[in-house]
């Protein structure tokens, strides 16, 4: 399901941990305005009206790009929650 459907079914009911970042496709293969995207995105369904703790879900590999890493970084510090 997409975070935003997610957010509106459930959110007044549970609490989401983890949806950070596509974690096997954007992450490791994407460029780093990719991952900004995609981690703007998710905070912006998920973060609203509390109930998120941003998380990748699964440990981040070896082989993803440190600069992505940073961005996902960067782009969570540079967000309002």
């Amino acid at each position: 399901m997409e975070p935003a459907a997610l957010k509106r079914d459930f959110g007044d009911v549970l609490s989401f941990w983890g949806g950070a970042v596509d974690t096997q496709g954007v992450l490791p293969y994407g460029t780093p305005q990719e991952v900004r995207d995609d981690v703007k995105r998710n905070i912006e369904a998920l973060a609203p009206g509390g109930g998120y703790v941003f998380n990748t879900v699964h440990n981040i590999q070896a082989d993803v790009p440190v600069e992505n890493i940073i961005a996902m970084y960067e782009t969570l510090l540079g967000h309002t929650l």
